[in-house]
């Protein structure tokens, strides 16, 4: 479980993380929400240690990241995966050697595991026979597809997925949600996605946190945020333009 407890942080005189408390379970897909501008992609980085709060725990398994020495922060980052908003593909590198980055860096198995892993992930996420393509020649979702395959090589018990179906039309982004779906399926990690894409990733996620000034204003299954009789939460969720929720 991945537990954030008092957790707070600024940039400056503008506070995005103010006294922020939310449980992530473990082995199911929990969507973090909110207007643009809330800090949701600030709060992965914080959950990953590329950012560090000002105050706050940040409890993985039970231990706290926010005090780990650098060697303790990286033996624990080896627990995630991570897919970033745009990718963050190496332009001067193929597909197959973008992939196979993490276990020609992390690992010392053969060249002929390594291709066989990743031919087999390249395969699960639909792209098999795309090793020497650049990230210039593929399609937005086929980025997304090249970066989750990556994600998955070193087995992480938690991934990250931050704004996964940004800049992708509506039938992209579905199907990017369905192959999550059945990736989480079977190897059954912890998924945290940020996304202000509602109501569409109710369809995909077993809990919603959702992230409003700073703060969780509610969190709870998909159904009881469509069932939600909160004023604030109907106006986001159902795309209301009048009401009291006020976009930074």
């Amino acid at each position: 479980m991945i537990r954030l407890v008092k957790l707070n942080k600024a940039f400056g005189s503008q506070k995005v993380i103010n006294n922020l408390d939310l449980d992530i379970p473990t082995g199911a897909i929990t969507a973090i929400i909110g207007p643009s501008g809330e800090g949701k992609s600030v709060l992965i980085k914080l959950m990953i240690g590329l950012l560090k709060p000002d105050s706050g725990q940040i409890l993985v398994d039970g231990e706290d990241i926010t005090v780990m020495r650098r060697d303790q922060l990286n033996r624990l980052r080896e627990k995630f995966g991570m897919l970033f908003q745009n990718s963050a593909l190496f332009d001067s590198m193929t597909v197959y050697e973008n992939v196979s980055f993490p276990l020609e860096e992390k690992t010392r198995l053969s060249s002929n595991e390594i291709r066989e892993r990743v031919h087999e992930a390249l395969e699960h996420v639909g792209l098999k026979g795309v090793d020497d393509k650049f990230p210039d020649q593929l399609s937005g979702g086929m980025k997304k597809r090249v970066a989750l395959a990556r994600a998955l090589l070193l087995n992480p018990e938690i991934i990250l997925f931050d704004e996964p179906t940004t800049g992708l039309d509506p039938i992209i982004s579905r199907a990017i949600n369905g192959l999550i779906r059945k990736t989480h399926e079977r190897f059954g990690f912890t998924a945290v996605i940020v996304t202000h894409e509602v109501p569409e990733i109710f369809e995909l996620c077993d809990y919603a946190a959702m992230l409003y000034k700073g703060k969780i204003l509610m969190s709870g299954t998909p159904g009881e945020f469509l069932n939600s009789k909160d004023p604030l939460i109907g106006q986001f969720v159902k795309g209301e333009l009048d009401g009291p929720l006020q976009f930074s």
